[in-house]
């Protein structure tokens, strides 16, 4: 699977995350309101998100999402743990946007490329979300997103925090919120 496409919609631009990328994607995550309700509550801190940005570079599969009207850089998100068993999955996660961007279809567009990505090569498409995440966990459901039984611990903002994972598969994609 293609984990650092070019991917383009109506609003948004999705491209492979660059060093480059460091400072303007900083310029986003350095608000700590961004981070408030998320496990990552830290992530506003630079040593922390200096980490966060490493990490991305080196795992791969890190997107930068562009306003192309602008050029801004208002976000990141990634693909992650590509498993190609049993028709393929991969986790879709580490997404933020700038607080601008909230509220409005942003969130909506960059899923819909993002799945629509994803499920074209993979089964489902799964979200691991911190079970005191409402705003995400809501985000989630509103694109069609459905909570399964499994859970998990990471660890986040220096403590253990109750992961639950949310998927989307191919079918419910083309039949979902999303489909179109």
């Amino acid at each position: 699977m293609d984990r650092q496409p070019h991917l383009a919609g109506p609003t948004l631009l999705l491209r492979p995350l660059a060093e480059a990328d460091r400072e303007p994607l900083y310029a986003v995550a350095s608000d700590p309101q961004l981070w408030a309700l998320h496990p990552a509550h830290d992530r506003w801190q630079r040593p922390v998100f200096d980490a966060f940005f490493d990490d991305a570079l080196a795992r791969g599969g890190a997107l930068a999402i562009v306003e192309p009207s602008t050029g801004a850089i208002i976000g990141s998100s990634r693909f992650q743990n590509y498993d190609p068993q049993a028709g393929g999955s991969v986790e879709i996660g580490w997404t933020f946007l700038a607080r601008s961007h909230w509220g409005g279809g942003t969130n909506r567009e960059l899923k819909r490329l993002m799945l629509g990505h994803a499920l074209a090569q993979v089964e489902r498409a799964f979200f691991m979300v911190g079970a005191d995440n409402l705003r995400s966990r809501r985000a989630l459901e509103k694109i069609g997103a459905e909570l399964t039984d499994i859970a998990e611990v990471r660890r986040m903002g220096g403590r253990d925090v109750n992961h639950l994972r949310y998927q989307i598969t191919r079918d419910s994609f083309a039949a979902g919120p999303l489909a179109g």
